[in-house]
This record gives C-alpha cells, sequence and structure tokens, in this order.
C-alpha cells in the first residue's frame, strides 16, 4: 500500500507535503503533484500538513477519488522510479485523466 494525491491537489500544488517528505517521493507534474508508489514508505508524514486534505492512506481513499490510486501510480509510467524529486525536478505533464480534467476552483478561484 502507499499513499495517493487525489483532486483537491490538481491546480493547487501546495507543497508542503514535498518539505516533509523524508524519503523524496512526491513528483510535481504540471497541474498536480503525484506519489510514486514505489518509493513511498508509507511513512505519513504528507497527509497531515496538506491544507486541503489531497493525500489518503490507499485503503482509506474515498470513493470519489479512488480513481487516483491508479493516476498517482500511472504518472511514473513511463520515467519509473526517478530516485527523489528534488534531484528531477517538475516532470513536464500530467496523467492524462488529470489532463482532461477542467480547471479546478479553489476559494473561489479558478486555476
Amino acid at each position: 500500500m502507499t499513499y495517493v494525491i487525489a483532486l483537491p491537489c490538481v491546480d493547487l500544488m501546495d507543497k508542503a507535503c514535498v518539505d516533509e517528505c523524508p524519503v523524496d517521493c512526491i513528483y510535481e507534474g504540471d497541474r498536480m503533484l503525484y506519489i510514486q508508489p514505489d518509493e513511498c514508505t508509507d511513512c505519513g508524514a504528507c497527509e497531515p500538513v496538506c491544507p486541503v486534505e489531497a493525500i489518503y492512506y490507499e485503503d482509506d481513499l474515498p470513493t470519489e477519488f479512488s480513481v487516483f490510486t491508479a493516476v498517482n501510480a500511472g504518472f511514473f509510467a513511463t520515467v519509473g522510479s526517478p530516485g527523489g524529486a528534488s534531484r528531477t525536478g517538475p516532470i513536464p505533464g500530467d496523467h492524462p485523466y488529470v489532463a482532461a480534467l477542467p480547471a479546478q476552483v479553489h476559494d473561489g478561484v479558478t486555476a
């Protein structure tokens, strides 16, 4: 099992979770952050610092966000396990599901 970043992160990317992750497994796409499931150690440090509650343990993911388990894993289909987000930097693009989403509104502001 792993942690998963879901819809509330799309077009927001607060990045507080990135600073808390001790294994550097949270990567930045164009519209959201993604957790590399093979690199995540399930420590949970990222979950409580997310201001929009976008991070869930895979078994606790609400049904309406269930697609995001595959979205997070699928984002890494072409890049594999890069071995550290700080070394890699942002990865251009997004999972096709995220790329197809309409712009998300956060606190009355459309991204």
